[in-house]
């Protein structure tokens, strides 16, 4: 009984009140990542169907746009080879609700180098016996290309090496690069062609860029390895045959890192350069209670020089300690992040976060044009121990939402 008031209360106060989406309704969509329990109903990760139907109540109240946080990955939505190999049912849920609830949906991600199964760099060639940062199967990069310094740094990997399609990295027989080109191009044919005109919005590469401060641009992935650096306007080419109307970006995390920041700009520039169809920048936005208006206005002023649009895709704030040092989103590096228990006076320093990254979102929004949450509330976030949303647990606002809401209150009233 003392459950299903409490449920009753949240509800009330979930549907009672400002909203984020009618709040910032002038300036860009405020979306969130969606699991498939929120979309196909009943009990989920971390959640009984009860505290889920709540979720779907702040969900629909606050959102106006949807993103999957897994079931659009490879992994998930085509975990075994060939035509037959898809699972679709997940994601064909997802853009049904959305359509039901008058919600835009991001389809996220066509192309990472984690979360895609093994059997798609699988093949009868050997793999090179030291990594290198050299792609030898692709042609020569004309000498004002963006490229990587032959061995100046190890693959980026997300977790132990092996895996099977998660988060590790094969190491196996692989396939060659035509081979590799022609399960890219089926799968984002495939996929962009089965929900034309429904997902508008594809992330059509996630996280090609390396991390660190050396000279290097691309991340040693497969992808990279096998095919070469045009895998990128490869995977953008694929995805605009499919959907010439669709809107296709480019995303990456740790852009409020400067030297990132700097590999981003001139990736994109290349891709421009080449005429690859490329409609908009996304900045996920994983940072800590220590971002700073400045930093982040910084970053969106850079990011802004290219003309390009930019969605903010992925944004959670992270209150726990050893979340303080950086702005990283490596996955094998999350648990490590959110240890600590919560910085001193978290709720406020998250609130003071919070209305410095939407003022410099508002400052730009002739820019910003689309901002996802990365989870509805802090239960679901993949950094729950981080406590980085603007909803707790129980779907209760915390001072963070109010923050955001008289963020959009000032820039009304200018």
């Amino acid at each position: 009984m003392l459950l299903a008031l409490a449920l009753v209360t949240t509800t009330r106060a979930a549907e009672s009140g400002p909203t984020l989406k009618d709040a910032f309704k002038d300036h860009f969509p405020i979306g969130t990542a969606v699991n498939r329990s929120m979309v196909m109903g009943g009990a989920g990760f971390r959640r009984s169907a009860e505290l889920n139907a709540q979720d779907v109540v702040v969900l629909k109240t606050h959102f106006n746009q949807v993103t999957a946080e897994n079931d659009m990955k490879w992994q998930l939505i085509h975990p075994r080879e060939g035509a037959t190999g898809y699972d679709f049912a997940p994601a064909d849920a997802l853009v049904n609700f959305a359509q039901s609830n008058q919600m835009q949906v991001v389809g996220h991600t066509l192309v990472w180098h984690s979360q895609t199964p093994n059997w798609v760099f699988a093949g009868t060639n050997p793999p090179p016996p030291v990594p290198t940062n050299t792609a030898p199967s692709a042609p020569r990069v004309a000498a004002n290309s963006v490229t990587n310094a032959p061995g100046t740094n190890a693959p980026g990997r997300r977790g132990p090496a092996g895996g099977f399609g998660g988060f590790g990295r094969y190491d196996g027989p692989r396939a060659s690069r035509d081979e590799l080109l022609q399960r890219m191009r089926d799968h984002i044919h495939t996929v962009v062609g089965r929900y034309k005109g429904r997902v508008k919005v594809w992330d059509v590469v996630n996280e090609a860029l390396v991390d660190g401060n050396g000279t290097n641009v691309y991340r040693n992935s497969l992808w990279f390895e096998i095919i070469g650096p045009d895998f990128i306007a490869k995977a953008f080419q694929f995805a605009h045959e499919a959907d010439p109307d669709a809107i296709l970006r480019y995303n990456d995390y740790g852009l409020e890192n400067p030297a990132k920041r700097k590999r981003l700009i001139t990736l994109i520039k290349d891709l421009q350069s080449k005429n690859v169809p490329i409609h908009a920048v996304g900045s996920q936005a994983h940072v800590n209670v220590s971002m700073s208006f400045e930093t982040m206005d910084q970053t969106l002023a850079e990011i802004a020089t290219l003309g390009l649009p930019i969605h903010i895709t992925e944004l959670d704030v992270n209150s726990a300690q050893a979340g303080q040092r950086g702005v990283g989103a490596d996955i094998a590096n999350n648990a490590s992040t959110t240890q600590g228990g919560l910085v001193s006076d978290a709720d406020k320093k998250l609130a003071d976060a919070y209305a410095g990254i939407f003022r410099a979102f508002l400052k730009h929004r002739d820019s910003v044009k689309l901002v996802t949450f990365w989870g509805v509330n802090d239960a679901v976030s993949w950094r729950a121990q981080g406590k980085p949303l603007p909803f707790d647990a129980d779907n209760r606002p915390k001072p963070a939402f109010d923050a955001l809401i008289q963020e959009a209150k000032k820039i009304s009233a200018q």
